[in-house]
C-alpha cells in the first residue's frame, strides 16, 4: 500500500519552507547577483557560523546568535571597506575565517554532548520547525514590502550607484539595511541549505532567472519560480532516496540551470538558421 508523504507535517513544513525560501532567495538574490555581492554573501553566510556556536555555549537558539553575527558581519565588512579604507575582499576574508574560527572554538567549549552541526551545514529537512516557518514567512513579507517601496532606488544601486546617489540621498542608509536584510535571509535560509551551500540558493535561481530576461524586476520574478521548482523537486529527491537535503536543491537546482542554457541555446541557434533561410 503506497504511503502518502503529505501526511507528514515535517513535508508540508518543508514546502512551506520551499514557498518562502524562493521568495526571499529570489528577492534578495537578485540584488546580489546584480550588484556583484556574491563573495560578500559568502563571507556574511560563513561568518554567521560563529554565531551558530555562542548560540549554543550560552544557551539560546543558535539561529538567533547567527542572525546576529551576520548583521554585524555585513555591517563590519561595510565599515571596514569604506571607514578603514580595507579592501572589501581582505574585509571579506578576514571576517569569513573569524566567523568559523569562533563558531568552532565555542561549539568545541559548550559542556555536555557536542551537538550535531550536519542540519546547520548541509541542511535537513527534518530540522524545519514552525518557528523557521514563521521566521521565513515573516522575512518574505519584510522583502516584499521593503522591495516594494525602495524599488527604484535598489534597481539604481544594483546597477549603478553613482547615479543613484542623484536620484536618492538615502543611498548609504538603502545599501545598509538592504545589505542587513541579505544577512538576515542568508541565516533563516540555513536550515534549508545549510552553511556550506545557502549562497547557492541566492544566487543560481537569478542566474537561471537572467537566461529569459535581463528586466529587474521579472529577474525576481523567474529567480523566485526557479528557486521553488528547485527547492520543491530537490526536498522531494532528498526525502526518497534518504540524501542530505541542502546538496539535493543545490545539485537540483544546478541540473535547472544546464537545461535551460542548453535549450536557450538551440532555440537561438534555430531561430537564427531560419533568419539566414527564411
Amino acid at each position: 500500500m503506497e504511503t502518502n508523504i503529505f501526511q507528514y507535517s515535517f513535508i508540508i513544513k518543508g514546502l512551506l519552507g520551499a514557498v518562502f525560501a524562493s521568495i526571499t532567495a529570489g528577492l534578495a538574490g537578485t540584488y546580489v547577483v546584480s550588484k556583484r555581492m556574491v563573495f560578500l554573501s559568502g563571507g556574511i553566510t560563513h561568518a554567521s557560523f560563529g554565531g551558530i556556536g555562542i548560540g549554543y555555549f550560552i544557551g539560546i537558539n543558535p539561529v538567533i546568535g547567527a542572525a546576529v553575527f551576520g548583521i554585524l558581519s555585513a555591517l563590519g565588512v561595510e565599515y571596514l571597506s569604506v571607514r578603514q579604507k580595507i579592501r572589501e575582499d581582505s574585509a571579506i576574508g578576514i571576517l569569513w575565517a573569524f566567523g568559523m574560527a569562533i563558531g568552532i572554538i565555542f561549539i568545541y567549549l559548550t559542556p555536555g554532548y557536542t551537538p550535531n552541526l550536519m542540519s546547520y551545514l548541509f541542511g535537513s529537512i527534518l530540522t524545519v520547525s514552525n518557528a523557521d516557518i514563521i521566521a521565513l514567512g515573516t522575512m518574505s513579507v519584510i522583502l516584499i514590502l521593503y522591495f516594494g517601496i525602495f524599488y527604484r532606488t535598489i534597481l539604481y544601486i544594483s546597477f549603478d550607484e553613482v547615479f543613484a546617489r542623484t536620484y536618492s540621498s538615502y543611498v548609504d542608509i538603502i545599501k545598509y539595511i538592504t545589505t542587513s536584510l541579505i544577512a538576515l535571509t542568508i541565516v533563516l535560509n540555513i536550515r534549508m541549505a545549510g552553511v556550506v551551500l545557502v549562497i547557492s540558493l541566492l544566487t543560481i535561481p537569478p542566474n537561471i532567472a537572467m537566461l529569459f530576461t535581463r528586466v529587474y524586476f521579472r529577474i525576481v520574478l523567474w529567480s523566485i519560480v526557479a528557486g521553488f521548482i528547485g527547492t520543491a523537486t530537490g526536498y522531494a529527491i532528498s526525502y526518497y532516496a534518504g540524501i542530505p537535503v541542502g546538496a539535493t536543491i543545490i545539485f537540483t537546482l544546478v541540473i535547472i540551470w544546464v537545461l535551460v542554457k542548453i535549450t536557450t541555446l538551440i532555440i537561438m541557434k534555430l531561430s537564427n538558421k531560419e533568419a539566414i533561410h527564411p
